[in-house]
């Protein structure tokens, strides 16, 4: 009789990790694989176990046959679903991030698995019928190195770009040809952007581009039970190409060729939950565990993009000057000298007669406007009365404001947002003025306002109070929105208003100029270009080195500026910044139990600003070292999380590394 091979052995022992918020429990349980649930069980499904005499959700890390335990292991007691929802790659990115951001697996595990649904399993997931041919590379040949790019993502290529989008670009059309070069050559891709808006314009570009199933759409304003499906078509491999929002970053994509974030800048690609990933440095994290190619793309380029390009980690994606000079709107500065002389109230008046000028114009042309105005709410900041330098303090280069303690005789005097000094004195370093002076903060009667100035003209609103458009039509009208909810208009806008300039160019933010020309960018770049009228005007001072960016149109030159400055003061991203928030009396515990790197900078307390259901009072350190020891004080920062944990501390103490935030 022949011999018919021996079946293998099911695995005896699942490691699981539990979801449990504890940070010493941060690590895989063993259990043991009951001999009816063996069948059923794969690394990667949701199981149930008994942990500390409860049943806690939990989900297999991985299966083996042996374990260290020296007792008698407890068996799994229930198995909801053999859907293996976490691949090893994921697995392995889960545990990266958990150590870089002084986290937990389970913590990250909540980002990157939608809940169970039971109804979305049972139901058969459609495979695409053929891979499509490579893209057309006509898009990207307006950018030196666009062709070789998509050459390299249809060959299977790590390639690594920082692309800065030409005014007017169809960019979600640019980034699913992108994704369809990595489709011909049978690798996957994913894409993340900041927000609904964005992800409805890269989905309508997928739909005309890629093939039927090819593709899923992942979005947080879904059902549970669609975005449980659409998440299966990923993890199952029938759909290769993943689009979505933030929670994103963690999809299960198959045979990963590619991962691309669209304006890495936005504050909404920060996770609001621990332990705080930003998608982009996710993604690139990513792009390193995978060996896959990456692209940061945008309109404008932040410090941390900069960097990518100057550690020679990816390279630029940009056009010609003469390319770009064609494609961009005409800019101009209220503060231009010129301007200044034919108009002396330019500096100070809401819309002076340029910025006047140009709407009229282009109304009666029958364009529309868009006018751009700050969000409410922003914390005013100190800048210098003289120049509009934003104040920053003399130890640490902290950003000044007004000390919620009164001092003596219930004076309020500046101090630092960071470090807590007072700044009795101020001398600023570019004019040496000795005045300080509160930011200007943006109103939100400008639509009232444009109303009585333009009589008859129609007034549309787009922001989070009226609703956010996605378009608008063409013929005259007035656009009046917010940063990030600019519509886009048929035929493009005739001319822009960015107004209020220095209530995003005074914020008391590290970011303030990089994200300040992100936000103008994006508006301007809806603009149609200066040979068919565009006219973009922007009320700040022409001196300004974010305006003379707009101008010249050149987020590389100021990204690279920021980069130099934040490396001569000591800033992120050249250094890895944490802020540890809690009562007094926590932090002074956690704080005495921290072991931190030698070449650690210890900045605080100072009070913090409450946040939604917090009570009492709370205070916050930051935690400065070289980007090199972030490692290492991630891992100190776990350690004590850890230690107070299994004390079972009675306080809470918030940990975040690398917060966008830091005043």
């Amino acid at each position: 009789m022949p011999d018919h091979p021996t079946p293998p052995a099911s695995p005896r022992v699942a490691r699981v990790v539990v979801d449990v918020p504890l940070a010493h429990l941060d690590r895989p349980f063993d259990y043991a694989v009951p001999e009816k649930l063996a069948g059923t069980v794969q690394a990667g499904c949701r199981v149930r176990v008994r942990f500390h005499g409860r049943l806690v959700d939990g989900v297999v890390w991985e299966l083996g046959d042996t374990t260290d335990f020296p007792g008698s292991l407890q068996p799994l007691s229930h198995v909801p679903s053999g859907e293996p929802v976490l691949t090893p790659q994921v697995a392995r990115l889960v545990r990266t991030v958990a150590d870089r951001y002084a986290g937990t697996a389970g913590d990250v595990l909540r980002l990157a698995l939608p809940p169970r649904r039971a109804a979305a399993e049972k139901r058969p997931t459609p495979t695409p019928e053929s891979l499509p041919e490579p893209p057309d590379p006509t898009g990207f040949a307006r950018y030196q190195a666009g062709p070789a790019l998509l050459d390299a993502l249809a060959e299977g290529r790590p390639a690594r770009a920082v692309w800065t989008a030409l005014p007017g670009e169809d960019w979600p059309t640019r980034l699913v040809e992108l994704c369809r070069a990595a489709l011909s050559g049978r690798r996957g891709a994913l894409v993340v952007v900041p927000d609904g808006k964005d992800l409805d314009r890269l989905a309508a570009a997928a739909a005309g581009l890629l093939p039927e199933h090819s593709y899923t759409v992942l979005r947080a304003d879904d059902s549970p039970e669609k975005r449980y499906r659409q998440f299966l078509a990923a993890s199952r491999g029938a759909a290769q190409v993943v689009l979505g929002t933030r929670a994103a970053m963690f999809a299960p994509v198959r045979d990963l060729g590619l991962v691309a974030v669209w304006d890495d800048g936005d504050d909404l690609h920060s996770d609001e939950h621990a332990p705080y990933p930003h998608a982009r440095d996710v993604l690139v994290q990513r792009a390193w565990l995978d060996n896959c190619a990456a692209v940061v793309a945008g309109t404008s380029r932040t410090a941390e993009a900069a960097l990518l390009v100057e550690s020679g980690w990816a390279h630029e994606l940009v056009a010609d000057r003469a390319v770009l000079r064609a494609a961009a709107p005409r800019v101009q500065a209220l503060g231009e000298d010129f301007e200044l002389a034919r108009d002396p109230a330019a500096r100070s008046a809401r819309l002076p007669s340029l910025a006047h000028e140009a709407a009229r114009r282009a109304l009666a042309a029958g364009t529309p406007v868009l006018v751009q105005v700050p969000r409410r709410g922003y914390v005013p900041s100190l800048a210098c009365a003289r120049c509009r330098a934003p104040a920053r303090c003399a130890h640490c280069a902290g950003p000044l404001g007004i000390s919620p303690r009164p001092g003596p005789g219930g004076t309020r005097i500046p101090a630092c947002r960071w470090c807590a000094r007072p700044a009795a004195t101020f001398d600023c370093p570019h004019c040496h003025a000795t005045k300080l002076r509160a930011s200007v903060v943006g109103e939100s009667r400008t639509a009232e306002e444009l109303a009585r100035a333009f009589p008859g003209a129609t007034v549309r609103t787009s922001g989070s109070t009226s609703g956010v458009l996605a378009t608008v039509p063409a013929g005259a009208s007035l656009v009046v929105a917010t940063p990030g909810a600019e519509p886009v208009a048929d035929g493009g806008y005739g001319a822009a208003l960015l107004l209020d300039s220095w209530a995003l160019l005074g914020r008391a933010d590290l970011r303030a100029g990089e994200e300040t020309l992100r936000r103008w960018m994006n508006a301007a770049t809806l603009v149609r270009p200066a040979s068919a009228g565009g006219h973009v005007v922007v009320a700040a001072d022409a001196a300004h080195p974010v305006v003379q960016a707009l101008v010249r149109w050149d987020p590389g030159w100021l990204a690279a500026r920021e980069l130099a400055d934040r490396r001569e003061l000591g800033f992120p991203p050249v250094t890895r910044i944490a802020s540890v928030s809690g009562s007094p009396a926590a932090l002074a515990e956690f704080l005495d139990a921290l072991r931190l790197p030698d070449d650690a900078d210890l900045l605080g307390p100072v009070p913090e600003r409450p946040r939604p259901g917090q009570e009492g009072e709370r205070e916050r350190y930051l935690v400065r070292v070289p980007r090199s020891e972030g490692g290492a004080l991630a891992h100190a920062l776990t350690e004590v999380q850890g230690v107070r944990s299994a004390k079972k501390a009675p306080e809470h103490v918030r940990v975040q590394l690398d917060p966008l935030d830091l005043v």
